[in-house]
């Protein structure tokens, strides 16, 4: 297999699919090596089995607002790969969701799920519907009208949604009460649900959590102490309110966060009470980030910008959006000393930025890897709902910590230069999912 060869093609018959084509070419480069030294799957071209989705379901939604108008979006979803388990994988609602984001997130979802252990395939959804501004009954009837068409495909055995940007527990709510009346069943089918009818402690903590306990896995192989550190931090949604928290338990001190209007940065770290503020602002009013420079004098705000370029950091999480972080933010970062990157979102750094940073050889964790914590929790949740049992938040806890840690050993083993104490985080992590699809897709044959 030649990694140029099969882009080349990919670009050739999905040439208006750009995120998705960057996800898979981080894949099949990082792999290429590892993939020749098996002569089988090029005998039955594993590889393009693997990039090319096993089916993908779209469809309109219609919906009517509360003045009695008729909407419609387009909603999707993409079941990626199922060879080690039922697909898995969040639901998106927001303006810019496509066919290539969703093919992106799903492709990079099944990696991501092999590197939890957890028998979990990948798969990914969403509308270009965004809740912001809507009213709770629209969101309610959107989500009934988009579950109306998908309820057929999903189910505990075969294809478990969870939320994403746009879609937490209110939505996950709404998603899962429809189903269960559609297919008159009370199964996990959903998970993020909540604690009253299945959902599991620490599931919204987790992609947070999981990324600072991958963090402090990766921190430890240089022998570095996070507290006192700064830490620079996008985003304000749950996986980066929960971040904050974890790193300000932690001892580190936390100097930006951002949403889609701009960013907010404080150089000495934000205080306990202006990150309660931030929390409850985000999670619970849906306020903007703004608000909090209007509380608090001594906080800037920079409307339309990034956080990277403007505050110095020694770590950086970016926990927004995908290719949130380009060749020029990370120069930025590693001109101000930064000595590592854990990506709190999907694929939040460019190819620009991830060369930058190899290049320097930081500290640098994808977000395959570092933000696994999520769908790991998910799939502690699945076990749960199986079982008809409800573990202690330390239990998960405890567990989530256990997943974070093995998941860093799979990334070490595979990635630890010959000669060299650096660990490329991305090979690892890609080599590790990559082969545990790859066995078990040869074991089930031709499918």
């Amino acid at each position: 297999m030649k990694a140029s060869e099969v882009m080349a093609d990919l670009r050739r018959r999905f040439p208006n699919e750009p995120e998705y084509l960057q996800a898979v070419e981080e894949v099949v480069t990082s792999i290429e090596d590892v993939y020749n030294e098996y002569p089988s799957f090029e005998a039955e071209n594993l590889i393009e089995r693997l990039c090319i989705p096993d089916r993908i379901f779209s469809f309109r939604v219609s919906w009517v607002d509360d003045k009695g108008k008729v909407h419609n979006n387009m909603g999707y979803r993409i079941q990626h790969n199922n060879a080690i388990g039922p697909y898995k994988g969040g639901i998106r609602f927001h303006a810019s969701v496509n066919q290539s984001i969703l093919k992106f997130l799903a492709f990079e979802q099944t990696f991501k799920n092999s590197l939890t252990t957890l028998p979990m395939g990948g798969g990914k959804g969403g509308s270009d519907f965004s809740p912001r501004g809507k009213s709770d009954m629209e969101i309610m009837r959107f989500c009934q009208a988009f579950i109306a068409e998908l309820w057929r495909q999903i189910g505990p055995d075969t294809d478990v949604p969870a939320g994403d940007i746009g879609v937490g527990g209110r939505e996950v709510g709404y998603m899962f009460g429809y189903y269960k009346k559609m297919a008159r069943e009370f199964t996990g089918t959903f998970t993020g649900k909540g604690l009253d009818f299945g959902g599991s402690l620490i599931r919204p903590e987790a992609t947070g959590y999981g990324n600072c306990y991958f963090l402090l896995n990766m921190l430890a192989t240089r022998g570095i102490d996070i507290k006192g550190k700064k830490v620079a931090v996008s985003g304000s949604g749950n996986v980066a309110t929960y971040t904050t928290r974890k790193l300000t338990e932690l001892g580190a001190k936390v100097v930006s966060m951002s949403d889609s209007g701009g960013s907010i940065i404080k150089p000495e770290g934000f205080s306990e009470e202006q990150l309660d503020y931030i929390f409850e602002l985000k999670n619970y009013y849906r306020g903007r980030i703004s608000e909090v420079a209007e509380k608090y004098p001594d906080v800037q705000y920079l409307p339309g910008e990034r956080p990277w370029k403007h505050v110095k950091c020694d770590i950086a999480m970016p926990s927004a959006t995908q290719n949130e972080l380009d060749g020029d933010d990370a120069q930025a970062l590693l001109d101000n000393g930064v000595i590592a990157v854990s990506e709190g979102a999907n694929m939040p750094s460019t190819p620009e930025a991830i060369k930058k940073f190899l290049a320097a050889k930081i500290l640098y964790a994808p977000g395959k890897a570092a933000n696994a914590g999520g769908v790991a929790v998910s799939g502690l949740e699945m076990a749960q709902n199986s079982q008809k049992l409800s573990w202690s938040a330390e239990e998960v806890d405890d567990k989530l910590k256990s997943i974070m840690k093995n998941i860093h050993e799979q990334c070490e083993k595979y990635g630890k230069e010959e000669g060299s104490d650096f660990i490329n985080y991305v090979k690892g992590a890609n080599v590790a999912g990559f082969m545990k699809v790859a066995r078990a897709m040869m074991a089930q044959g031709v499918l």
